[in-house]
């Protein structure tokens, strides 16, 4: 089945909405398969494929909304699908802010350019895969052989799904994309018995792009060895080295709140701040959902417009709530975007090492274990654990210990970037410097 055939899918899907009393409709059809591999102790732990082709559906009846989604896409199956979800939408109250957007605004990038789809993917056999994780297990091991590990696991999965969207105004569009990547969890003995585990993981769109296995197991190896030995430092208030492949946990704090719905239902702590200074004047984050091979990049967004790079806080001020078209409507302001996509951080002049030696004591957050965060109030607490450094150098490493706050104190309290940002994901942010933050460890 080619991409042509689930729009033809999406549009036969439309028709017959409409002929069965829509409106208006949008059909999105999408159909994606999955492989992942694990491999402990030489041998294959677990072995997992899906595949799926499904259907969602939204409608307007009568001035009224309703969405919907199925799996079975035989035409008798969704006629009767269909037909109860016509029936059913008739039910409820009416929305004035539900409609298609007008198709003269409706767009999309070519899928070329964003280089999402690794045509080498659809080659791996599974002999690729097994071979691919053993040997990447049989990394890990070497790099371990000093280590006092307990076990070593690998993993390895790629997928790919084809993505159509078909409107009742005349709109149509697709674009298909792939996801590949491979880690290693380990899990060391320390000497008071604990069972101190890390890991690295790492994906990307092209299977070229990955790190090679022995990268990989390096860093799972030296991220489990420098836990021995972890426990709590003394409750201060210090320096914060928000390590680059963690920063999402804590800038996830800033990005709830702007989200419409939470924005429009006053849920949100950053509702009365749009054009407002939030941040010191070189915080800058931007959503650029362009960027070629990137996680989080797409054609267009879940409207149908074409997608287009945003700043979200630009020299301290916050520029962007994410506004789909009908949050837009029914706060009457100008519609953004409804979602994020890659999250961009320009990289600084310094190396994470160059930041951590000029300072006398710092604390870098490699990770978090549970917490949670409130975006109507802002504040926030997650556990985490990390190193203690003084003058760039690792003293003790630490665990059992939480850091708190509240977002507009964090985001005074920003310093500066490294120049170290992350590449393999949807977050494209270097390591972030937060001076006075609090953190609580043993009292």
């Amino acid at each position: 089945m080619s991409l042509q055939q689930l729009l033809d899918d999406g549009a036969q899907a439309v028709e017959l909405a409409k002929s069965l009393g829509a409106d208006e409709a949008k059909v999105r059809v999408s159909r994606s398969s999955y492989t992942e591999l694990t491999r402990r102790d030489g041998k294959i732990e677990l072995a997992q494929e899906s595949r799926s082709l499904g259907a969602s559906v939204a409608l307007m009846v009568d001035g009224r909304y309703s969405s919907h989604s199925t799996s079975d896409l035989r035409p008798d199956a969704l006629r009767a699908f269909l037909s109860r979800a016509v029936e059913a939408t008739r039910y409820l109250e009416p929305d004035p802010h539900r409609a298609l957007p007008d198709l003269d605004a409706m767009g999309g990038l070519s899928p070329e350019v964003l280089e999402a789809d690794d045509s080498s993917q659809a080659e791996i056999e599974p002999e690729d895969r097994r071979k691919w994780v053993a040997d990447l297990e049989q990394a890990t091991l070497d790099a371990g052989a000093q280590a006092p590990v307990r076990s070593i696991s690998a993993y390895m999965w790629d997928g790919r799904t084809e993505s159509t969207v078909v409107c009742s105004n005349g709109y149509s569009n697709g674009w298909s994309h792939t996801s590949l990547g491979h880690g290693a969890t380990v899990s060391l003995e320390d000497t008071d018995g604990r069972l101190p585990e890390a890991y690295a993981f790492y994906g990307t769109r092209h299977r070229s792009d990955l790190p090679d296995y022995q990268s990989v197991a390096n860093d799972a190896i030296s991220r489990a060895k420098a836990r021995l030995g972890s426990r709590p430092c003394e409750s201060c208030r210090t320096t914060l080295l928000l390590e680059n492949r963690s920063v999402s946990r804590i800038l996830g704090v800033l990005l709830s709140p702007l989200g419409g719905t939470a924005v429009y239902e006053k849920r949100s702590c950053l509702a009365e701040k749009l054009g407002q200074q939030i941040a010191p004047k070189n915080f800058n984050i931007y959503d650029d959902p362009t960027i070629p091979r990137a996680a989080g990049s797409r054609p267009y967004d879940g409207d149908g417009y074409t997608a287009l790079p945003r700043p979200i806080v630009k020299d301290g001020e916050l520029q962007l709530f994410f506004l789909n078209l009908y949050n837009s409507r029914r706060m009457k302001m100008e519609r953004t975007t409804g979602g994020s996509s890659n999250l961009v951080m320009a990289p600084g002049e310094r190396s994470p090492l160059e930041i951590a030696r000029s300072l006398p004591k710092a604390i870098r957050i490699e990770g978090f274990l549970g917490g949670n965060a409130n975006p109507t109030s802002g504040d926030f607490s997650f556990g985490i654990h990390g190193t203690l450094l003084e003058h760039g150098e690792p003293v003790q490493s630490l665990s059992e210990m939480n850091i708190s706050g509240n977002l507009f104190e964090l985001l005074d309290n920003y310093v500066e970037s490294a120049n170290d940002c992350w590449g393999f994901g949807a977050w494209r942010v270097p390591t972030l410097r937060f001076d006075n933050i609090q953190f609580s460890g043993t009292s």
